[in-house]
């Protein structure tokens, strides 16, 4: 894994000839060897298709290509960050989350209505993360950002989870996902929070969970 957390708030990423790493562009804090950052203007492993949901997805957070031999920490905004291992599963998280991750993954989008139909759309609109979410496939370490630290919580095919949506930061394994609401809509007129709904979480994986209800 090329990522070791230095702590809360910042990770330090090995970088080796041959081997390429992805990054938000302005992340890097300090880099030592021989370290090269190059824009990434087709969205990361994905190539040109990922870019394009990228687009729909209204998800311009721009990526640097990282190359070279040495080691570079990685930071931003003074957010949390989370250092996620993957082992041939899928993670889905939004793409302003996504400080920094193997270049081993692919890269695409997810339309969110393909998981949970309408409801799964209405998820989207909910959560501020729009029709289409970001997927990160494959054996690799991703690095995400997050408010007030992340937790992780176990989903099982006997005990789902149920998470508020403005909290949600993640989720990885063979997971499905489906939006109920927690109040009548009658008890929702004139209320912001997003606890007004439940995100529920079955099947087999993870959900990552931030101590907080506030959007990057």
């Amino acid at each position: 894994m090329p990522f070791r957390e230095v702590n809360s708030k910042m990770v330090e990423a090995t970088v080796v000839p041959g081997q390429r790493l992805f990054s938000q562009r302005g992340a890097m804090l300090a880099y030592k060897g021989e370290v090269s950052f190059t824009p990434n203007v087709q969205g990361g492993q994905g190539g040109v298709m990922s870019m394009i949901g990228r687009r729909l997805a209204n998800e311009a957070t721009p990526l640097m290509t990282v190359e070279g031999a040495g080691t570079v920490l990685f930071g931003h905004g003074g957010h949390h960050v989370q250092v996620i291992s993957l082992t041939g599963d899928t993670l889905y998280v939004e793409a302003d989350r996504l400080l920094a991750f193997d270049g081993t993954l692919q890269q695409g989008t997810m339309f969110l209505g393909s998981q949970g139909g309408v409801m799964g759309m209405v998820r989207g609109q909910v959560t501020g993360q729009g029709l289409f979410t970001t997927t990160l496939e494959g054996h690799g370490a991703v690095a995400v950002m997050a408010h007030g630290g992340v937790f992780e919580v176990p989903i099982t095919p006997q005990r789902p989870v149920h998470v508020d949506p403005q909290a949600y930061v993640a989720h990885h394994g063979d997971v499905r996902n489906k939006l109920s609401t927690a109040l009548g809509w009658r008890d929702m007129v004139g209320r912001g929070s997003g606890e007004a709904f439940q995100l529920e979480l079955s099947g087999s994986g993870s959900v990552y969970v931030q101590a907080s209800e506030e959007k990057l």
